[in-house]
């Protein structure tokens, strides 16, 4: 059942989740929308973003609450941290690696998560099977609460629709919202979305309100510039694997890792050791820890091994991740492994457009 509340009412929802849930959501800062721990009067209404490939502008235009799109942060920055303790050792008591200790603390609630985050965290989380965080640094699969924001308007390089990805919102959260004029529409996820709820003055939506979130929702698909052809994947892009465009677009990437570092689904990662030698009073006596951080497959260094590098240009870098997120993630996890968010367009400092590449591989441009 679709149910509606007063906007006023939505301060509501974070008194709601607050005693049980450490709190997530969009804030404004250095003229950018970012993901952090929030309070209702944090909430960037009436802010609109500017979306474009290598662009990205921040103003502030109108009276709606969740009027933006999507920053640079996805859900990954939370659950699955930049930096993580995998191990801790201390030769002077000569315990060899001990597992850390992570402190749980208080789940996230994610506050305005969009549709093609929600279907970033399902591929994450297929990515991750069976990990609890402890030794992957991956968290998605503990317990968190997902409050979504349904999209109205895509940004200029979104091509959601084109990856089934959105931005329709029919599963993968706890409570749904939908802006209109004057309300929030509400629908329930799950039990805890329910029990959250009970806390709300809600009432049930009209027909013309069910009938605006439909519009709403149909009009983000028409207004959504951009496609991606996905037809005949893997194989066609195998096909292509000697294509003179990795060469021509290779000239134009500065293989910085933006991309990687904003898509919601890139988990490409290093380890190594943080040694101290404080306190040490025989030789050989250290303690040290074994870091989990990100990389990037752009990173020169990333493919070197005993004997060589086995991906040293930058178009061999480039064609292996466009393959990877279009190609090998089908065979490996049955879906792709972009979910058309844009970030990678809007991010890319020379404006690498992915679904422009796409294009030009099937010689449309």
């Amino acid at each position: 059942m679709q149910s509606v509340i007063d906007k006023s009412e939505f301060k509501k929802l974070f008194n709601a989740l607050r005693g049980h849930y450490s709190i997530v959501g969009p804030v404004a800062r250095d003229g950018v929308i970012v993901l952090d721990r929030v309070d209702y009067d944090e909430i960037p209404s009436g802010f609109e973003d500017i979306q474009q490939p290598g662009h990205y502008r921040l103003s502030k235009e109108h009276d709606s609450f969740f009027s933006f799109r999507p920053g640079p942060d996805s859900l990954k920055k939370f659950l699955h941290p930049s930096l993580f303790i995998q191990h801790s050792f201390d030769r002077s008591k000569k315990t060899g690696f001990i597992n850390a200790e992570h402190d749980r603390g208080k789940p996230y609630a994610f506050i305005g998560v969009r549709a093609c985050d929600i279907t970033a965290l399902d591929r994450m989380n297929r990515v991750f099977e069976g990990c609890d965080g402890s030794e992957c640094g991956y968290f998605g699969q503990r317990e968190i609460f997902i409050a979504a924001i349904a999209c109205s308007r895509p940004s200029g390089n979104c091509f959601c629709s084109s990856m089934n990805s959105g931005p329709d919102i029919k599963k993968g959260f706890d409570i749904l919202l939908t802006e209109l004029t004057n309300v929030f529409m509400v629908e329930i996820g799950s039990e805890k979305g329910k029990h959250v709820c009970t806390n709300l003055n809600a009432r049930p939506a009209t027909a013309q309100e069910a009938e605006e979130k439909k519009r709403r929702t149909e009009e983000c698909s028409t207004f959504m510039k951009k496609t991606m052809d996905i037809d005949d994947m893997p194989h066609f892009l195998y096909r292509q694997f000697e294509s003179s465009v990795w060469t021509e677009v290779a000239e134009r990437c500065l293989a910085c890792g933006n991309c990687t570092q904003v898509c919601p689904t890139c988990f490409c990662n290093t380890s190594f050791d943080l040694v101290t030698l404080s306190g040490m009073k025989k030789q050989n006596e250290f303690s040290g820890k074994r870091m989990k951080k990100w990389d990037s497959c752009f990173s020169r260094n990333f493919a070197r091994v005993h004997g060589g590098n086995f991906r040293l240009s930058r178009r061999a870098r480039y064609r292996h991740w466009f393959n990877h997120k279009f190609g090998y993630w089908l065979e490996q996890y049955g879906v792709s492994g972009c979910v058309g968010c844009g970030r990678c367009i809007t991010w890319c400092p020379v404006g690498i457009d992915v679904t422009e590449e796409m294009e030009r591989l099937r010689g449309r441009c």
